[in-house]
Parts: structure tokens; C-alpha cells; sequence
């Protein structure tokens, strides 16, 4: 995947932090650390918000032959401050937001990750910056400790990304699951 903004944030920022220690500056350098992954968990989660919606409205638009009346409800119904709802980040797993698009794609989904150790992997890192966001916002983000340091977190962030490529060829690549008769169960 391509460098993101996220990965320019880590980069600018690790270059100060390699001054800092270098010039042995350790109390600076712990002060910058403790402000970047703070900063990295929110933009990171920020990211993946604004491409998992992306995603998910390129899908709608493609499944509805760009009508805009199917897209304007789903965004105004289903994208617009839904997110979080996508997801229940402790599971590790991405079951909640599979089910979302039925139980047929669910179980497809789940049936082929359970041979993908990557995509398995990269679920269970979006869902821990998720977690993590969700408790800087909502747990007093100045006073909330961080445990992992900035590079780990940027890990995580790298580690996560195999997700977004995985959930943008099953919704837009593959469409999700091949169409069924309006009613019949999924």
C-alpha cells in the first residue's frame, strides 16, 4: 500500500525523536514520544474512518448503478457518524461489521479468513488502535497513558492496513456476494 499521511506523521516525527536522543535529550524525547502516539492512535483511527466509509460508499454506488437516492440514504442512514457502531473493539475479530452486509458475506468472510493469518492479523491491530481511540476520546485523552511506545503504535497502524485492502476487494472488486431475489433470505 502506499505511504499515507499517517506514515509522513511518523517519519517527520521520528526524525526529531532520533535528534533528541542523539543531543541526549531524554526528557524531551519522552514528552514527544508521549504526545506522538497519542497523536498517532487518533489520526491513524481517523484514517481508517474516513477509508472504511470511502470504501463502503464506493460499494453502495457501484451496487445501486450510482443511483443517488440509494447513496444519499445509505450515507445519511448507515455512513454518517455510524462508524464506531461497525465494530464491537474488544472482539479483536471484524464479525460485527461483516454481518452488517448479511449473513451470506459474513460467513464468507469469515470462512476465508480463517486461512488468512494477515488479514487476521491486520483485523486484530485495526481493532486495538480502535479500542485505543475510543479510550483516549472518551477517558480524559491529556491524563489516558499509552503503554506502547510510538514506533509500536505505528506498527499497528502498518499491521492494520492489509484490512482496508481486504475489505475494498470484497466490497468493490468483488462487489460483495453475487445478487439474490430481493426477500429471500440472505
Amino acid at each position: 500500500m502506499d505511504a499515507t499521511i499517517i506514515d509522513s506523521l511518523y517519519e517527520d516525527n521520528t526524525s526529531v525523536l532520533t535528534h533528541l536522543m542523539e543531543a541526549n535529550e531524554i526528557s524531551m524525547y519522552s514528552d514527544l514520544d508521549s504526545k506522538l502516539k497519542k497523536v498517532l492512535v487518533m489520526s491513524a483511527a481517523s484514517y481508517f474512518e474516513a477509508e472504511i466509509r470511502s470504501i463502503i460508499e464506493a460499494f453502495v454506488s457501484r451496487a445501486s448503478n450510482a443511483n443517488a437516492a440509494v447513496i444519499g440514504l445509505v450515507k445519511n442512514k448507515a455512513i454518517e457518524r455510524q462508524f464506531h457502531t461497525y465494530f464491537n473493539w474488544k472482539d479483536r475479530n471484524a464479525n460485527v461489521f461483516f454481518s452488517l452486509f448479511g449473513e451470506a458475506f459474513s460467513k464468507h468472510c469469515r470462512e476465508q479468513l480463517k486461512s488468512d493469518r494477515e488479514v487476521t492479523e491486520a483485523i486484530a491491530a485495526f481493532m486495538e488502535l480502535g479500542e485505543t481511540r475510543n479510550k483516549l476520546a472518551h477517558l480524559n485523552f491529556g491524563a489516558f497513558p499509552v503503554e506502547k511506545t510510538s514506533a509500536e503504535i505505528y506498527g499497528l497502524y502498518r499491521r492494520a492496513l492489509p484490512f482496508l485492502v481486504y475489505v475494498r476487494k470484497k466490497l468493490v472488486d468483488e462487489s460483495g456476494i453475487p445478487a439474490r431475489r430481493f426477500g429471500s433470505p440472505d
